[in-house]
């Protein structure tokens, strides 16, 4: 007895006919037909009475169908536990980024359809983000501008401006933007190095033959905003990391053409990861 058998049968009985039950496995009638015929040869029974096209279940046929019912009702319910088993996503999904705007839409619908998943949550800079995927402590990055790499999927977020940062009333009234000229005769608070703004502030500066010197270097996007806002001096950002604070105003620059592509990053090799996986559909199904 093979399965084929059994399922050959099963859908011609509840079909109630050989043309009907191929139709609805997409097979020949032919071929169906000799899936029941060896099935009955085999076990030396007589399943279906045929009078020409017509078929009726034998009292053989209609046992038989009451155990298939409930054999191809177990099988459901087999597959249904399976797929519900993949679905049940669980475990920690840690995310290092840069910034945290990036991903809090697809974040809260992530939580949403998967509330027993733990999320860690981390800030970062590009080369901190970087380390972390690549020594598994993180299965999910958020970085701006990356250069393609071999050991990585990346999937982009979208690109935004970067712009100057100061605190309310540090800049003369009518200050509308902000040239490399300007830039160098004031006051400037960098990242760290490996801050992407940062490296790109610099490659700019350094095309147009200037060069920007900070007075002040903080590490992380918080204690740079926090300097700004006190008055110390000029911060940059990404305009889609600017967020609100009321301590603080954007104010474009000029004369350059600055832009941050963020992109979310994770190993190659383990996209099959379940949280991985998860998490991109939110992603995909956001953009």
């Amino acid at each position: 007895m093979r399965y084929s058998q059994l399922r050959a049968f099963h859908h011609v009985a509840v079909h109630g006919g050989f043309s009907a039950a191929a139709a609805a496995l997409h097979q020949t009638q032919p071929a169906l037909s000799d899936q029941v015929k060896r099935l009955e040869q085999d076990h030396d029974v007589l399943l279906f009475s045929r009078d020409g096209r017509r078929v009726r279940l034998t009292p053989a046929g209609e046992d038989l169908l009451l155990l298939t019912r409930q054999y191809f009702e177990v099988e459901d319910r087999i597959a249904s536990h399976l797929q519900q088993a993949r679905a049940a996503v669980t475990g920690t999904l840690r995310i290092v980024a840069d910034s945290a705007l990036h991903v809090t839409d697809a974040l809260g619908a992530f939580r949403a359809r998967h509330p027993d998943v733990f999320v860690r949550l981390t800030t970062g800079n590009s080369q901190q983000v970087l380390a972390a995927l690549r020594n598994y402590d993180a299965e999910i990055g958020i970085l701006g501008s990356l250069d393609p790499a071999p050991d990585l999927d990346c999937r982009d977020l979208g690109e935004t401006p970067i712009v100057a940062i100061v605190a309310r009333g540090f800049l003369p009234p009518g200050t509308v933007s902000l040239s490399l000229s300007d830039l160098r005769q004031m006051p400037l608070v960098f990242r760290e190095t490996g801050s992407r703004t940062r490296a790109a502030l610099e490659t700019a500066a350094r095309a147009a033959g200037a060069r920007l010197t900070p007075v002040i270097e903080v590490e992380g996007r918080e204690a740079m905003r926090e300097v700004v806002a006190s008055g110390a001096g000029i911060g940059f950002v990404s305009e889609a990391e600017l967020g609100y604070d009321p301590r603080i105003e954007r104010v474009p620059l000029s004369g350059m053409s600055l832009a941050m592509t963020e992109t979310l990053v994770n190993l190659s090799m383990r996209r099959d990861l379940p949280v991985i996986r998860a998490f991109l559909r939110e992603i995909d199904g956001a953009s």
